[in-house]
């Protein structure tokens, strides 16, 4: 963890070890199940796995270097000068400075959905963006809790942890993918049972249940993760302002405006769940989407900033 004055969270540190430690067995029992599989079939072209390991790889590599212009570009964000946002850059220098740790670029997203997100790969190149949303519904205390959770993600480094951990997820699909075609157009022949199409349906069948299990088993991961992440930040942030009830109705407010967002923009900006402030869904919308989401329930965040609260007042 970087050192500033964040809270530390050894619970944090422990599951985003064993997320990447369970996440790397996936990947490496993803592989050897389909070397195995390849070889049931007699196809023995190694080179799909390299070259699908290496592109998967090489994305991976561009997400943790890259991902701050990516999710600006995905929000439609722009970064914004002290000039150009007084009141924005003045919150996030103090908190700067309570935490003591480096100024992140600041961005606005002119979406009316209210919200805030932080990414980057360490402090030193981190962004904190807000929407003119979330600008116009919450006051400078609220604000300022909303971007104190923001950037105790960049802190606590769980942003780069997230970010490594979903790339995981799409070389194994690639696998998936470089693995089928290779035996489509470039696969073994006849291959043992004689029969092309039967060899070749098989095939199919076998590497896509392998890709279910590893794609259910990593997404399973990752959610639990991102949750907890979230408890973690607002207990950082709220212990970092003193203020966790600035917090909580921050929160009150972003989830009671989200009801009025018209859901088409909602879908849209879904992409960008895992690493909002909030999730882009209504309240009372009860679906899988919400079953598995990426953040604990409003009820579950409040709960926990009103124990904080209390042994604050102590």
């Amino acid at each position: 963890m970087v050192q500033t004055r964040y809270a530390p969270d050894r619970g944090l540190q422990a599951r985003m070890g064993l997320t990447m430690f369970l996440l790397g067995l996936v990947f490496v029992a993803l592989v050897v199940a389909l070397i195995f599989i390849l070889q049931a079939f007699g196809v023995g072209n190694g080179a799909i796995i390299f070259f699908a390991v290496l592109l998967g790889g090489g994305m991976a590599f561009g997400s943790l270097f890259w991902s701050d212009k990516v999710a600006l570009r995905a929000s439609g964000a722009r970064e914004v000068t002290p000039q150009e946002a007084p009141q924005l850059h003045g919150i996030i220098d103090r908190l700067c400075a309570l935490a003591d740790m480096p100024k992140p670029r600041v961005a606005i997203a002119q979406s009316d959905m209210p919200n805030a997100f932080a990414t980057g790969r360490n402090s030193k190149n981190a962004v904190v963006c807000v929407t003119t949303g979330l600008l116009a519904r919450l006051d400078d205390k609220e604000l300022e809790g909303v971007i104190a959770h923001e950037m105790s993600h960049v802190a606590h480094k769980d942003v780069v942890v997230m970010t490594i951990a979903s790339f995981l997820g799409i070389m194994a699909a690639l696998l998936v993918r470089f693995a089928f075609y290779g035996e489509l157009f470039g696969g073994g022949g006849r291959g043992r049972g004689g029969n092309d199409n039967g060899n070749a349906g098989l095939l199919f069948l076998a590497v896509a249940a392998v890709g279910v299990v590893v794609y259910a088993v990593s997404f399973l991961l990752i959610r639990l993760l991102s949750r907890y992440r979230e408890l973690a930040a607002d207990r950082a942030g709220a212990l970092l302002t003193g203020q966790p009830s600035a917090l909580a109705s921050a929160l009150t407010k972003v989830s009671g405006a989200m009801s009025k967002i018209p859901t088409k923009d909602l879908r849209e900006a879904q992409a960008l769940n895992a690493f909002y402030f909030a999730p882009a869904f209504k309240a009372d919308q009860v679906s899988l989407s919400t079953i598995f989401s990426t953040h604990p329930s409003l009820e579950r965040r409040l709960r926990q900033l009103s124990e904080i609260s209390a042994q604050l007042g102590r």
